[in-house]
């Protein structure tokens, strides 16, 4: 009798574990320099469904991206702490695809396409996508009060983490929470 609900007990902990959240505990434990200002959610949370767009004005949505861990950015050209952050994070885009991660930004409120490519050229960054979000829907649904902020999303899309101000993304403490997060 002991061995069959030892042998149920066993099976509903497996059933009921949840991988991301273990990945999630790992992360953790590595947060030292700019990504101890990292905060993970204790549950992951759905994400707002809120029209983007593209540069060219196509439609875009963050579900293009389910599948991949996602570091998703919001930004202004305005902002002088995005300014500083944002080689880190296109540095961290070339890098971060060989482990199934993808670095998306979000320019968030009134940035023309034309200052935003000012921006990327002054700044030397070649390697992130950029989304619209020009009325901010998507920043103020997700409680974005300030810039940058970077949130972290799970493979299916939800928010896990997010980290306000600006931070190296491509020092060794992000590289180490990121691998920690895409273990398998």
């Amino acid at each position: 009798m002991l061995r069959i609900g030892l042998c149920v007990l066993y099976t509903a902990y497996a059933l009921g574990a949840n991988p991301v959240q273990a990945d999630v505990g790992a992360a953790q434990t590595t947060l030292a320099g700019d990504m101890r200002k990292l905060v993970f959610l204790e549950q992951p949370e759905d994400l707002p469904t809120v029209g983007l767009t593209d540069m060219a004005g196509a439609d875009r949505s963050l579900a293009e991206w389910q599948g991949q861990w996602v570091v998703l950015n919001f930004w202004a050209t305005w902002c002088a702490p995005c300014r500083k952050e944002m080689p880190s994070l296109d540095r961290l885009a070339v890098t971060a695809a060989d482990m199934g991660v993808a670095v998306v930004t979000v320019a968030t409120g009134r940035n023309p396409p034309a200052a935003i490519t000012r921006f990327f050229d002054d700044i030397g960054v070649k390697n992130l996508p950029v989304l619209l979000d020009p009325k901010s829907g998507l920043a103020r649904q997700m409680g974005v009060f300030g810039l940058p902020l970077t949130v972290i999303l799970d493979p299916k899309g939800r928010e896990v983490a997010r980290l306000i101000g600006d931070a190296e993304w491509d020092s060794a403490d992000a590289r180490a929470m990121l691998a920690a997060l895409t273990a398998p």
